[in-house]
């Protein structure tokens, strides 16, 4: 990559060339990475061996202490090596949806916005919510965010799907317990023109004004915007920002990031067909099952991976359902 860099042609073609800067800086974080944890690891084996033959036992407890420290930085590389699709290092679309059953889905689906909301905080990722349409009493009937950092879709991969929560209705007067369901969706983001081409002739955009909360201006100006894409029908719309020109920016975002999804399901439907694999479609059965009453409990149906620590899990602490999940995938067919 380096060696394409040096070509005198390299930036005629800028988007490919902003594509190659990005894989190559990505490339040279990694290999830096382990050089400096083989350095390491030398160190600490010259220094074991000084400590033992001069029976140190305090430089002994030392060593221990890194080693250990060492021990852990292997542990997150190996699931950075599972991690080695060829988009997980990027970017993240992340889309919930609210099933049937009113209030109580849509309320779920808030739940879950505030819970990746927190996941990302704590990886200290930079979470934006692209769009936003608010429930008829409480809670979101949908919602868009883009997620931005290190392999922030490779870790996130693991969350698409039904989501099932169990609980005792805090909107029902006879509390009963309600089931709800919301489709979580987990888009790479796309790179404009390099990953897929969109001909501004395929388009069709509207404008309209924000609906829900969002204050005088929003609701003053026809700020929202509606995207069109004509060759699929595929609509895309943004009403969160305050200008027209950020809806439309994010608003494209997410069509990228949706055709090129389509684009990828199309080549794997056809090599699942090749291959005589059975195909899933649409919905499906729930991924992950949250249970706030009888009892309490989070359940990853595919991994069999479970905690009855249901308040950390709602409040971020997903890694346990995500690593798992990884691991599981670990020498699959591709």
């Amino acid at each position: 990559m380096e060696a394409e860099t040096t070509r005198p042609d390299f930036w005629l073609d800028s988007a490919r060339a902003q594509s190659t800067m990005r894989q190559l800086s990505a490339a040279k974080e990694v290999v830096q990475t382990w050089r400096q944890l083989e350095i390491k690891v030398t160190e600490l084996r010259d220094v074991a061996t000084l400590a033992i033959e001069e029976n140190d036992q305090s430089l002994q407890e030392e060593i221990q202490h890194e080693t250990d420290k060492v021990a852990s930085q292997l542990d997150e590389l190996e699931i950075r090596l599972i991690l080695s699709d060829e988009y997980d290092a990027r970017d993240a679309i992340l889309a919930l949806h609210a099933g049937a059953g009113g209030t109580e889905s849509q309320d779920w689906a808030e739940i879950l916005l505030r819970m990746y909301l927190r996941w990302a905080e704590r990886h200290q990722y930079q979470a934006e919510i692209l769009d936003t349409s608010p429930g008829e009493e409480a809670g979101i009937k949908s919602a868009t965010m883009e997620i931005k950092g290190d392999y922030a879709y490779g870790y996130l991969k693991s969350e698409y799907g039904v989501h099932r929560l169990v609980r005792l209705s805090p909107f029902d007067a006879d509390h009963a317990r309600h089931t709800s369901f919301v489709l979580v969706e987990i888009l790479p983001e796309a790179e404009e023109q390099t990953d897929i081409q969109i001909s501004p002739d395929d388009l069709k955009i509207d404008t309209f004004r924000s609906s829900g909360p969002g204050g005088q201006h929003m609701q003053k100006t026809s700020s929202a915007i509606r995207i069109t894409h004509l060759p699929t029908g595929m609509i895309v719309t943004c009403q969160s920002q305050r200008s027209q020109f950020q809806n439309k920016e994010s608003a494209m975002k997410v069509l990228y990031a949706r055709l090129f999804q389509l684009e990828r399901a199309k080549k794997e439907t056809e090599k699942a067909k090749l291959k005589g694999k059975r195909i899933d479609a649409g919905w499906g059965s729930q991924i992950r099952s949250y249970v706030l009453h009888p009892y309490r409990m989070v359940k990853d149906h595919r991994t069999n991976h479970e905690t009855s620590n249901t308040t950390a899990v709602l409040d971020g602490e997903l890694d346990e359902f995500i690593t798992a999940y990884l691991r599981s995938k670990v020498g699959e067919e591709k």
